[in-house]
């Protein structure tokens, strides 16, 4: 199983990213899929989920300025981050509740990718 995540970086206040995670080693389509983040001296906190089926939810503090999308045809979830501040400066991780036929339903993390909004 793997998690490949890519599109951190360094932004301005107020600019944009685009973070990306291709899975693989589980049906991604059925899998439920999530953004979370993890400040420095702070717990991992939820940033964005999105479920197989039904509506995507989102942390109160990106709400309306973050989108998290999939396309299951990519095996790639994406979060689309907008007016960014600095406090959204952390190492953001994909995570995915990956279901298969043989293992089940299993918890997998990416490496995490750093996005840093200074000026």
């Amino acid at each position: 199983v793997q998690l490949v995540e890519s599109g951190g970086g360094l932004a301005q206040p107020g600019g944009s990213l685009r973070l990306s995670c291709v899975a693989s080693g589980f049906i991604f389509s059925i899998s439920d899929m999530a953004w979370y983040r993890q400040a420095p001296g702070k717990q991992r906190e939820l940033v964005a989920g999105i479920p197989s089926r039904g509506d995507p939810n989102y942390a109160d503090s990106v709400k309306g300025r973050f989108t998290i999308s999939r396309d299951n045809a990519k095996n790639t979830v994406y979060l689309q981050m907008n007016s960014l501040k600095p406090e959204d400066k952390a190492v953001y991780y994909c995570n995915a509740e990956g279901r298969s036929f043989l293992r089940g339903t299993s918890t997998y993390w990416g490496q995490g990718t750093q996005v840093t909004v200074s000026s």
